[in-house]
């Protein structure tokens, strides 16, 4: 069978700002959303709510699905690896009184976490680079929804 990784991000856009988190490593400093690999006995949204407490510092409300990306290294020559990925990206919104922060374990290279206003998007690096969706989505606001079977009515 072949191996594709399951990850979840979270696109929170407040105030015409997105929250991003900032990696410097040997190739400069780039951003990602929030967000990582799906755990074995977790959903996609509980994949979130975890990944932005532990880079970010905050607890969240997991709105709807916005994007959907997929990497397939042969077709990028394995530019972010040799592991096959597909990545939902869901509309979030931080709970009230939370204000993001580095944490107190940040991972391997992180080095902080960033509102970066929409208009700036295009002055950073940002992985995977969906600055002009974000931008479009922030104007239009669709969705796409998310069915998971626990939700589905039964026969």
């Amino acid at each position: 069978m072949y191996p594709i990784r399951v990850r979840s991000s979270a696109l929170i856009v407040k105030e015409q700002a997105v929250l991003l988190i900032e990696f410097t490593d040997e190739n400069g400093t780039h951003y990602n959303l929030p967000g990582g690999g799906v755990e074995a006995g977790e959903t996609l949204k509980e994949a979130i709510k975890r990944e932005a407490s532990e880079e970010a510092s905050v607890e969240i409300e997991v709105g709807e699905v916005v994007f959907l990306y997929e990497y397939a290294p042969h077709l990028h020559k394995e530019k972010y690896g040799p592991v096959h990925s597909l990545t939902t990206i869901f509309e979030c919104r931080l709970k009230e009184g939370q204000v993001p922060q580095m944490p107190s374990s940040p991972d391997k290279h992180q080095t902080g976490v960033r509102w970066v206003r929409l208009e700036d998007l295009h002055t950073i690096v940002l992985y995977p680079n969906i600055k002009k969706q974000i931008i479009e989505y922030s104007k239009h606001k669709q969705t796409i929804q998310l069915l998971e079977e626990q939700s589905l009515i039964s026969y």
